[in-house]
């Protein structure tokens, strides 16, 4: 099996790379943070007990992502079309009515017939559209192999990574500086301005939404969304705050945050998607349980650092107990792959392509 590896771009993606060191949780924590008053989510017992709670936890989850702007109609341009044998890929661009110009590509099947299912593709920490399209082939280039299946395809850049790198409070500074820097000064900002830089993210992610499903090629009522790393979580979350998202599949970082502390791993995922209060009320599976019981599929290694084994297993037994009450329990798998890093696999793909054909 050929292992696709991730550029190493970041201190945090590079720390991904090789399995990680296994290490007994709370091994080595200082006492003051073993103590931390973490909520812990009240698991609901049927799906009537669910629907009372569900609306508290959504707030919860809407509110850490910051005091976002209100998403403008996105006025899309098409900037270029390259046409590959049996479809199409268009260069897109649109502004996110607040601080950015927004690059994108959509790939689109031309010998299918009607509305087709679309897919919303994340790229990762170090990574840019161009690596999920063929332009900079890696691990995360799946446009190709979904488009030829028949589905739409459409990802953008994320606020630090490709055409983008450069356009933050520093400009240009920040094209030549280190990568983590773009990122640092967007995240300080966006607090100074009462939101987050990850709210920035999904609320980017949700314009690219907003465009997809105005596409006459795209059935609305069939959309994915899938990504890898950084795109895993991004995913997930976009899920989690919109129900458009039909189906998931998110490849590494199936993490339950807790155990990141217990492991002394927060250092193994970058600064741009902590967000303020949430652990007050719950861990990361208060996020994902608004997913439910929408078709989930998570792809793991049990050596990636930004993912605790122990934490895995937790959203597993937690996320299973959502699922089981919606009367939908073949909805959710979690695929833990053992003595395997932060990778994106041929097997995973194939995996990843075979959840999509299956639900959308």
């Amino acid at each position: 099996m050929r292992v696709h590896l991730l550029p190493l771009l970041t201190l945090a993606a590079a720390a991904q790379q090789e399995p990680a060191p296994l290490q007994k949780p709370w091994d080595g924590v200082p006492e003051a943070y073993k103590k931390l008053p973490i909520g812990k989510l009240a698991i609901p017992n049927s799906i009537a007990e669910w629907r009372k709670q569900r609306p508290q936890v959504r707030e919860i989850v809407v509110r850490s992502l910051g005091e976002l702007p209100p998403r403008p109609k996105p006025d899309v341009r098409i900037v270029s079309v390259d046409r590959k044998s049996g479809y199409r890929i268009e260069k897109l661009a649109f502004h996110n009515g607040v601080d950015a110009q927004v690059a994108g590509y959509i790939a689109i099947p031309e010998n299918f017939s009607g509305r087709r299912p679309a897919i919303l593709t994340m790229h990762g920490h170090g990574s840019s559209k161009e690596n999920m399209f063929g332009y900079q082939p890696t691990s995360q280039d799946v446009a190709e192999l979904l488009t030829r299946k028949g589905y739409v395809v459409l990802g953008i850049d994320n606020y630090f990574n490709g055409e983008r790198r450069g356009t933050g409070p520093a400009g240009d500074i920040e094209m030549q500086a280190r990568g983590s820097d773009m990122e640092m000064s967007l995240f300080k900002l966006n607090l100074w301005l009462g939101r987050t830089l990850w709210g920035m993210m999904v609320r980017d992610e949700q314009m690219a939404l907003d465009y997809l499903v105005t596409r006459a090629e795209v059935d609305p009522k069939r959309i994915g969304a899938q990504g890898m790393s950084m795109g895993s979580t991004r995913a997930w979350w976009l899920a989690a705050v919109d129900d458009r998202i039909q189906a998931l599949v998110g490849v590494a970082c199936f993490t339950r945050y807790e155990d990141l502390i217990a492991i002394r791993a927060l250092r193994a995922h970058g600064i741009y998607y902590f967000v303020p209060g949430i652990m007050k009320h719950f861990d990361s599976e208060g996020v994902m349980a608004l997913i439910a019981p929408r078709p989930f599929l998570a792809l793991t290694g049990d050596r990636d650092a930004g993912s605790p084994p122990e934490g895995m297993k937790t959203l597993e037994q937690i996320l299973k107990q959502f699922y089981k009450i919606h009367n939908k329990p073949d909805s959710f798998r979690s695929i833990i792959y053992p003595e395997t890093g932060h990778v994106y696999t041929d097997e995973m793909k194939q995996r990843m392509t075979e959840w999509f054909d299956k639900h959308l």
